[in-house]
């Protein structure tokens, strides 16, 4: 099955399956009023991903239930070719609030990452990646020596691979300075995780000197937190999202799969993210094995790039629903 997960190129994202509540124009409305019939559609995606092919999934202990949830579904099974990636940084708040003012906070302290890592441990031996999440040059954390070096030391002790997600204006800024991070004369961080769709491709900036130092790209937010999908609150995309209707409509799929396979095909190598919150979205996301886009296909959907500034105000105005 390994060999057909490289094909796909794509790994199951766990955010909205922690929590009812996420940041995406695209659901109406979701269920929150059974936690116990939440969890059992999130136990059922897992499975649905992985009866597909999937052996990448990426969690976090801010995303509500997610952890609990993937630790429960990995009793379930026995396959060395499952790689999990957490993360640490962000704690869950809302507590499955649907009116809840504050979701998550963020702190990058020691104190912070040993908390997080003493559940975290319980996924070894499937834990691959261990990630800063959202690692940012405001809070330090490239710079905080107690924290890289027990970065490091959970690296060898584990034999992990360290990462960082990126969120923001300044993405490339901060993947430039992890990549100067030394422990012990090593560069610590191995994995980027990178917000990249269309609309904000700033890492296309380092993603080919990424691939040259052989470190692994995960790409998040390839549906831009649902902006792909056609919505007349957004008037400024008309034009793409008829764009996208055709070229769906032309591979036979869902404007999902057409956004997915877009970034599999213009990142080369890398790992893209399904974050589908049901099976039915998990099966449209499945969809990008079947089909290549044309060099004119890919061309036309660069065209609608918008700056960084701009796609990261809009998506600030974005609610959780």
């Amino acid at each position: 099955m390994r060999s057909k997960q490289k094909k796909m190129k794509l790994g199951l994202g766990t955010a909205a399956l922690g929590r009812p509540q996420y940041i995406n124009v695209r659901l109406e409305s979701c269920e929150n009023s059974n936690l116990e019939t939440f969890r059992k559609q999130s136990f059922e995606v897992l499975e649905n991903a992985y009866q597909s092919g999937i052996r990448y999934f990426d969690t976090a202990p801010g995303y509500g239930l997610a952890e609990e949830l993937v630790l429960d579904w990995l009793q379930t099974k026995n396959d060395k070719t499952i790689e999990i990636a957490t993360k640490w940084g962000y704690t869950y708040t809302a507590n499955f609030d649907a009116n809840a003012t504050v979701h998550e906070i963020k702190e990058h302290s020691l104190a912070k990452l040993n908390e997080q890592w003493a559940f975290s441990k319980q996924l070894l031996p499937y834990v691959k990646v261990y990630q800063i999440h959202s690692a940012t040059l405001e809070t330090g954390v490239l710079e905080n020596t107690a924290v890289l070096k027990q970065l490091a030391f959970l690296k060898k002790e584990h034999n992990l691979k360290i990462g960082l997600t990126t969120t923001g204006t300044n993405q490339v800024e901060v993947i430039k300075k992890a990549l100067t991070v030394l422990i012990d004369g090593e560069q610590l961080f191995d994995v980027f995780q990178v917000t990249y769709n269309f609309l904000d491709q700033s890492v296309l900036a380092i993603s080919d000197e990424l691939l040259r130092q052989k470190k692994a790209i995960v790409i998040k937010e390839a549906l831009a937190n649902g902006r792909v999908f056609s919505n007349e609150n957004y008037p400024q995309y008309q034009k793409m999202y008829a764009l996208l209707e055709s070229i769906a409509k032309k591979h036979n799929v869902g404007v999902d799969a057409i956004a997915l396979k877009y970034c599999e095909q213009t990142i080369p190598k890398s790992i893209v993210l399904s974050g589908a919150s049901t099976s039915k979205q998990l099966q449209e996301n499945v969809k990008t094995t079947s089909f290549l886009l044309s060099n004119d296909d890919v061309e036309l959907l660069k065209s609608f790039k918008v700056s960084p500034e701009f796609y990261w105000q809009e998506r600030k105005e974005l609610q959780w629903n």
